[in-house]
């Protein structure tokens, strides 16, 4: 039942009037009360319309409670009845739509002669990528628990993968500009990590050659350092993000390739694709090497400008022994600052060094001996050093585990090989493994090497950053470094929450659009964190969403559950009305 308001005799006329089916199936509506006229009703009530659509909104409860009363000792479930729908799929699709991926697959829809729609699958992917990640079949099988006419096949959902995988430069591209300026994004620092996942096969993919023996395509999955330390192939993933936290472009490399060869090419790609300015690049240990450094600041013996900026986590016990010295020479000065509202102590202390480094010159071909020619740069670099006691009280810890297993192993050689000595072979003198096996070759003369333990305790609790930018202070090296956490956690979300891993689809263009749904998932929640302003996590979020369900209770009546405060703020931020308890098919799909 709904309020009408219909012209007669020129004047505003109020009715109840209900909606209904045919004996053929048809929607009609009959008037059931004629209220009256408005400018009458204006005498009775300061806002009639508003009060007669109470009392609608009233009446229809209470219909509803009648009729579930009424039938609630008499209906039956069927086998397999699911009465169940999510509702907070809804929130997605409405960024969906805002950024624009809805129009992009329509547009491209229209030079392809498929019967099938692009956007349906693409969105059912999204959506149960962020609420209920699983394999593609399983989520082809649950496709049924949106209030959405997925009409496509299983067959036709793995055939839509091969276009998927073409968009991907264009939707990134596309993402970039419909949330540069709304969400204010800013790239004069980036991120940029690598992280790899897994697949449950036994061999490598191939690479593939043509007959005259060219390179056409690397093979993806293929066996590196994976993070976990399983044996399984792996692909690697470079993932690039602004300072305000949202992913901007990501990039896939073979398992096998050295994580250190992809920042230069991508950060070249990407600026040149997204049309941004001079950047701060910010990564791990694991990419600072004399290549990146000095290819990343444009610093070589023809250049004079640097080209970008750097920030990079250094290893204090890798380092050189002049730079472990100064480490320990004291000298350290001693800060209170805030870290999350909570205030720490920072013991630092920082110097302009020149750095010497050697560098790959791919122009002038290879030595006699068949390596590759490396030419000296000096360069001035900052370099920051910081002493934590948390840190140093950790690093005690996770080495004693070592040591007690490396122990264990000098005791029990034979219950190690390659695999499982992992960590502890650091600790164990005299150690060699068999190369067909990966058993140990001798265990005659196995010891623990002391020296080494030794060594590394001096550095307990040390950590060092070393950037371009010379004026940076120490407290704002540190707190720009401190924001690659934000990347370390993106990566932790595709995998947990988004389930990015293992990977289900095998052929390589089914593999890169996995990824890109994974992508444009975790951009998705991303920005719903940045809509609530980050007040939420990314699970508080997803729990929410998946949470807020709808179940069918009689007819085309559904009963809407688990409303709460997440779901209240984006009702607020879309404009919608979701407080409301009981909802008809019709009023849903007008949602």
């Amino acid at each position: 039942m709904f309020l009408r308001k219909s012209l007669s005799n020129g004047k505003i006329y109020l009715s109840f009037v209900q909606g209904y089916r045919d004996e053929n199936g048809k929607v009609k509506q009959k008037t059931i009360e004629k209220i009256g006229y408005l400018e009458d009703l204006k005498k009775q009530y300061d806002d009639p319309i508003k009060h007669f659509k109470e009392v609608a909104n009233q009446r229809n409860n209470e219909e509803i409670t009648e009729l579930v009363i009424k039938n609630i000792n008499t209906q039956t479930l069927n086998i397999d009845e699911d009465n169940q729908k999510n509702l907070g799929y809804i929130i997605i699709k409405k960024l969906y739509q805002e950024l624009g991926i809805k129009d992009f697959l329509n547009t491209k829809q229209k030079k392809l002669k498929i019967d099938y729609k692009l956007t349906n699958i693409f969105s059912l992917l999204i959506f149960s990528r962020i609420l209920f990640p699983a394999s593609k079949k399983e989520t082809y099988k649950n496709r049924n628990s949106y209030f959405e006419n997925f009409n496509f096949s299983e067959d036709d959902m793995y055939r839509s993968l091969s276009y998927f995988k073409d968009y991907k430069e264009e939707l990134e591209l596309l993402l970039w500009n419909n949330t540069k300026e709304k969400y204010k994004r800013d790239t004069t620092q980036t991120y940029y990590d690598c992280t790899n996942y897994y697949f449950e096969i036994e061999y490598n993919d191939e690479d593939i050659f043509d007959d005259k023996g060219n390179l056409i395509k690397k093979g993806y999955r293929k066996r590196g350092p994976e993070k976990n330390h399983r044996p399984d192939p792996i692909i690697e993933m470079g993932l690039l993000m602004d300072s305000t936290g949202l992913p901007i472009a990501y990039n896939l490399f073979p398992g096998n390739e050295s994580e250190k060869l992809s920042l230069i090419p991508e950060i070249d790609r990407l600026k040149n694709k997204f049309k941004f300015k001079r950047t701060i690049v910010v990564a791990d240990r694991g990419l600072n090497c004399s290549d990146n450094i000095i290819k990343i600041s444009g610093t070589s013996l023809e250049m004079s400008l640097k080209k970008n900026g750097y920030v990079y986590g250094q290893s204090v016990r890798g380092a050189d022994k002049e730079f472990k010295e100064w480490v320990l020479s004291g000298n350290y000065i001693t800060d209170k600052i805030k870290e999350d509202d909570i205030e720490v102590t920072f013991t630092h202390k920082s110097r302009i060094h020149p750095k010497t480094m050697y560098v790959i010159r791919e122009d002038k071909g290879k030595t006699k001996n068949g390596n590759p020619v490396r030419e000296k740069i000096i360069v001035d670099q900052k370099q920051m050093v910081y002493f934590s006691q948390k840190y140093a009280d950790k690093q005690k810890y996770d080495r004693d585990l070592m040591i007690e297993k490396a122990r264990d192993l000098v005791s029990n050689p034979a219950k190690y090989n390659k695999a499982t000595s992992y960590g502890a072979s650091n600790y164990v003198k005299n150690l060699k493994f068999l190369k067909s096996t990966g058993e140990i070759a001798d265990t005659s003369n196995l010891l623990i090497d002391e020296e080494k333990i030794k060594e590394e305790e001096k550095y307990d609790g040390y950590y060092s950053i070393v950037t371009s930018e010379e004026n940076l202070s120490d407290i704002e090296i540190r707190n720009i470094y401190r924001g690659l956490s934000k990347i370390e956690n993106t990566f932790k979300v595709t995998k947990s929450n988004l389930e990015s891993r293992p990977v289900y689809v095998w052929t390589p263009e089914h593999i890169e659009a996995h990824f890109l749904t994974c992508f444009i998932s975790l951009v998705i929640i991303r920005l719903l964190e940045n809509k609530l302003e980050n007040k939420h996590s990314t699970k508080q979020i997803i729990e929410s969403l998946k949470n807020f369900t709808s179940s069918h209770i009689e007819h085309d009546i559904y009963k809407q559950n688990n409303y709460n405060e997440i779901i209240k703020q984006f009702s607020e931020i879309y404009n919608l009305n979701l407080e409301k308890k009981y909802r008809t098919l019709s009023e849903i799909k007008k949602i």
